[in-house]
């Protein structure tokens, strides 16, 4: 399958508890760290809750 590489770009000290437990499903447990994904409906949709504080890296 394809993957996507998303970047934890804010932090995540005033975000709401759902919003921390959907990066650490994501696997972004740091500031500025760097995860690869599967691209699937399922992540894409995590990936869109916390777009405020992700970025999709470019490939």
């Amino acid at each position: 399958m394809a993957t996507i590489k998303v970047k934890q770009i804010k932090s995540r000290i005033h975000a709401p508890k759902d919003q921390k437990s959907t990066l650490d499903a994501l696997g972004l447990k740091k500031l500025y760290r760097t995860v690869e994904v599967e691209d699937n409906p399922i992540m894409r949709g995590m990936i869109r809750k916390v777009s405020h504080l992700v970025e999709i890296v470019e490939q």
